[in-house]
């Protein structure tokens, strides 16, 4: 079986924290092993590996979060890059004709499709891994899996299976299979203790599909047996593969990039899992969650503040989230987040957090921190002159033992002037040391990169007409390599 991660999203859930740049995965704000904060991404990524499947695991993404992922995965992840953002049908076609053109993976072989962000317990994996047998099994178009709902929840979609029978198999809490017909209770769904592990690969067929139902029309999905849609589903690649055949569309890498930007903007869920003729659903009765909204988030957060801030003793279920250099108070509120960015400052009652997304979708300015492979950037300040250039300047921190990749800017020029440190610059091919208190200037269509010996900062200025973090050819990443051109 090989696997395929889904990484994308707008970050407009966690806005101000997240945004185009660095969405909701990349947040560290999670307990990871030994205390140390870890991201969704990085937790999944260690999940996998704990479970002995990371290395039939790839990644896709946009051009956007590369860098991005691989700061937090490691730069040998394995990833598959779309050229532009074009949803999941897009996303996960290109991944597929990857594996077949590239890889050379049968056709035979169970593709499994999951989310790079959830919420989950190591058995969460396992469980994927019986997709393969529900399809082998069945000979199912496609084999999805659904969590046991725990609440009637209208933010979820529902996966409606066709009616079980006496003779089904059942999940027991210590994961062996339970007498025909026994169910488990719902007190221990509810407690997370069903792990789904141990049991054969049963599923069932199903019915329908409901998107995002009210509360009242959700309890009544859930006496109907329904699951939630987690987003989790497997194929053969020979399923779709013959489907990309019948749609005229490229089975082959290099041709599938070159027609990638025409494809159509839509879900895979809408072009291909219900339209298929045969589906099946696998239930999952472990501990699931999405933690794509300030109110889930914070309930899995050991700690009630991150950053600079204080909170008087009747603060009761409130969370400060403070990534500026500013102290932060709050006095006698409770069932609050506070988060604050360079990009903005929230202020939300939890229940009302999901609603951010509403209030900042048609926020388009650009982000005012970045993530990047080698450390982070902040936006200092934005000006547009009379003479139609504009200046940026950032402040911008490189990690010792990091460096920028080997690369030029078609439309801009660079004053960097360093703060604090020392590293090694290449400019056009000529090496110099810079140290604190340094000025390099760098030419629209120099060549440049710069490694760190020790932790850098800079200010950076950049001036041009056309100021886009798209204007960057890469000629390296690799130190080894850039020091050989």
């Amino acid at each position: 079986m090989k696997l395929i991660l889904l990484s994308g999203g707008s970050g407009k859930r966690l806005w101000p924290l997240s945004n185009d740049a660095r969405s909701k995965q990349f947040l560290r704000m999670l307990e990871g092993p030994e205390g140390r904060k870890e991201s969704m991404v990085e937790r999944v990524w260690r999940q996998l590996g704990e479970s002995g499947i990371r290395s039939s695991a790839y990644i896709a993404t946009g051009q956007a979060q590369e860098e991005l992922l691989r700061a937090h995965v490691g730069p040998e992840v394995p990833l598959i890059v779309e050229p532009s953002r074009r949803d999941t049908f897009p996303a996960i076609a290109l991944s597929a004709v990857y594996l077949y053109s590239i890889l050379g993976v049968s056709l035979d072989e169970t593709v499994a499709v999951l989310p790079v962000d959830p919420y989950v317990e190591d058995g969460f994996f396992r469980r994927v891994t019986e997709l393969e047998e529900v399809i082998a099994r069945t000979g199912c178009d496609m084999a999805l899996m659904g969590v046991a709902p725990t609440y009637p929840s209208a933010k979820y979609g529902y996966i409606v299976p066709e009616p079980g029978h006496a003779d089904d198999p059942v999940q027991s809490p210590r994961g062996e299979l339970a007498p025909t017909g026994v169910e488990a209770s719902e007190e221990e769904a509810r407690s997370g203790q069903l792990s789904g592990v141990g049991a054969i690969a049963h599923s069932r067929r199903v019915r329908r599909f409901t998107e995002k139902p009210d509360e009242a029309a959700a309890a009544g999905l859930i006496a109907e047996g329904a699951l939630w849609n987690c987003g989790v589903f497997a194929f053969r690649l020979g399923y779709l593969i013959q489907l990309l055949i019948d749609r005229g569309l490229p089975i082959h890498y290099d041709g599938m990039l070159q027609q990638y930007d025409r494809l159509k903007k839509t879900s895979f869920d809408y072009e291909v899992v219900e339209q298929a003729a045969h589906i099946e659903v696998l239930r999952y009765d472990g501990y699931w969650k999405d933690l794509g909204t300030w109110n889930t988030l914070t309930e899995e957060m050991k700690s009630p503040l991150l950053g600079e801030g204080r909170m008087t003793e009747d603060c009761v279920d409130t969370h400060v989230l403070n990534e500026l250099g500013i102290p932060i108070a709050v006095l006698g509120l409770s069932g609050i987040v506070v988060a604050a960015s360079p990009d903005g400052i929230l202020v939300s009652d939890k229940a009302a957090s999901p609603r951010i997304k509403e209030v900042m979708q048609h926020d388009d300015r650009r982000p005012m921190y970045e993530e990047r492979r080698w450390g982070h950037y902040l936006v200092l300040d934005q000006v547009r002159h009379d003479d139609g250039t504009s200046a940026i300047t950032k402040r911008v921190c490189l990690e010792a033992g990091c460096n920028f990749s080997y690369h030029f800017h078609t439309d801009r020029s660079e004053v960097w002037t360093v703060l604090s440190g020392r590293g090694e610059m290449i400019l056009d091919g000529a090496t110099r040391l810079l140290q604190a208190g340094d000025v390099a200037v760098i030419p629209a269509r120099a060549v440049h990169t710069l490694m760190a010996h020790t932790d850098m900062q800079l200010i950076e200025v950049q001036r041009g007409v056309r100021l886009v973090e798209e204007d960057i050819v890469r000629l390296g990443t690799q130190w080894s390599s850039i020091t050989q051109f």
